[in-house]
């Protein structure tokens, strides 16, 4: 459950009450102190934290906060646009209390994601968290709900050698028993820690890269999915380092081969019933899913500069890497952008979802959930069809073929996909105007920040950031 009411001065009804007796609680299990969590523009997770005393004046009356972070870079400079980026003014960071927990791999520690605030007590517009959050309200209103969850994948290493280098704690093969079993200490912890926090883990397994792992998680809310794919990621790294490991969700740990992932799964529901699944449209669609598929299909281009923020993110997205590169759409087509699943029979009203594969773990969750939603809600407002579905790998299509139906490579750079995100009117407009330049703003710097690295330096750059 996430609350959607947005914070105010002085605590909504019931929370300084909900608070006080949640700040006894926690004392009373030997919690010390308590995060508070989000994420800024370029993905990088920020944090203060308070004594656990400390969470009733938190719920009342926030914990200040510079908007400065919403134009930080990945490496800590800082950009500007109209309105952000000075060393002005001040937010307050409000904890959602339905969404705290006590963090099982960082004994006496608590966790909570927060919504932002100004001083005057308005929603602050730079905040990704309530972005999301007041788009879910609005497709509540027209009686569409949605369920999502985020793939994590992340490389284990032994710790960063001479010049921050990575060295691969797993020796095994891709997706190998050995790799399980020399990691096996370590990832029994993880599963206990993640099953104590309340997260609904499905599976975790051996990935392709060096050292990869991935992890899978049941689907909630998108607020809620949001919040729990940084907590996970904050386990993940809790644990590791517990037992002398270090890991990095960096978008590309080298500059060629497989990166990590954050593929995006997402379904529609109306009066409680899945529209991906029970349909007269192609796999059980309904022609709402269909069309909300294919808003998303449509806006993919300009989506990347979203769910793919960093340089580092285009050494992954590379074809025939199953990291989705092209804008087409298939049935369990891995090649392809949209990827529909239907689920195995008889699991279909629950399972049937989309799969949004040019997603990374730099990219702000919240962010880059609100924007698909937000293609996908203008498709079906416009009852847009869904193109010819693809078989096989895009990349194997003749070029004619390829434009006929409308099967495009995405943004091979950042610049690229910068330019296609500031000239889509529905994405820049979901976002609001401070949010839509925070994001140009911040990739520009990310950009220039790399301005005459090669590949490798790009790839060593963001390697530890995330």
């Amino acid at each position: 459950m996430t609350t959607l009411a947005d914070p105010v001065p002085g605590g909504r009804p019931g929370d300084i009450e909900r608070a006080t007796a949640l700040s006894g609680e926690l004392s009373g299990r030997g919690v010390h102190g308590i995060v508070l969590a989000y994420v800024d523009t370029a993905g990088i997770g920020r944090v203060k934290a308070v004594p656990t005393a400390k969470l009733p004046s938190a719920a009342a009356w926030g914990v200040g906060m510079s908007p400065v972070f919403d134009t930080f870079l990945a490496n800590d400079s800082i950009v500007t646009t109209d309105v952000l980026g000075s060393p002005d003014g001040d937010l307050r960071l409000y904890p959602d209390l339905d969404r705290l927990v006590v963090l099982s791999g960082q004994p006496g520690w608590a966790w909570a994601p927060v919504d932002r605030i100004t001083q005057e007590g308005d929603p602050h517009p730079g905040c990704g968290r309530t972005f999301l959050r007041h788009l879910l309200t609005e497709s509540a209103r027209q009686g569409i709900a949605f369920r999502a969850s985020i793939e994590i994948e992340w490389a284990v290493g032994h710790g960063p050698a001479a010049e921050g280098e990575f060295v691969p704690a797993v020796t095994g093969p891709a997706y190998g028993a050995t790799r399980q079993v020399e990691l096996s200490e370590c990832t029994a912890e993880l599963l206990a820690a993640l099953a104590e926090q309340g997260v609904d883990v499905d599976q975790i397994h051996p990935e392709y890269a060096a050292g990869q792992f991935e992890l899978s998680v049941g689907a909630l809310d998108p607020v809620a999915a949001a919040d729990r794919s940084v907590l996970v990621r904050q386990t993940i790294r809790a644990v590791a380092q517990r037992h002398g490991l270090v890991v990095s969700f960096a978008p590309a740990v080298f500059a060629e081969g497989v990166g990590n992932g954050g593929h995006l799964h997402l379904s529609a529901w109306r009066d409680g019933v899945n529209l991906h699944a029970g349909g007269d449209r192609r796999h059980g669609m309904t022609a709402d899913a269909e069309s909300f598929t294919a808003g998303v299909l449509t806006r993919l281009p300009a989506l990347t500069a979203v769910t793919a923020p960093s340089p580092a993110s285009y050494l992954r997205l590379k074809p025939s890497q199953w990291a989705g590169v092209f804008t087409a759409w298939g049935r369990e087509t891995r090649e392809a952008g949209v990827r529909v699943i239907t689920g195995t029979s008889g699991l279909q009203d629950q399972a049937a979802n989309i799969e949004i594969k040019p997603v990374d773990l730099a990219a702000n969750p919240y962010l880059a959930l609100g924007c698909v939603i937000a293609a996908g809600l203008d498709g079906m407002a416009k009852s847009q069809a869904l193109p010819q579905e693809i078989t096989g790998n895009p990349a194997d299509l003749p070029a004619e073929e390829a434009h006929a139906r409308g099967v495009r490579r995405l943004p091979t750079s950042l610049g690229a996909a910068v330019e296609a995100f500031r000239g889509d009117q529905v994405l820049r407009t979901a976002l609001g105007p401070v949010l839509a330049d925070a994001v140009i703003a911040v990739r520009q710097g990310e950009i220039a920040a790399v301005d005459g690295l090669d590949e490798a330096g790009i790839a060593a750059a963001y390697r530890w950031r995330y």
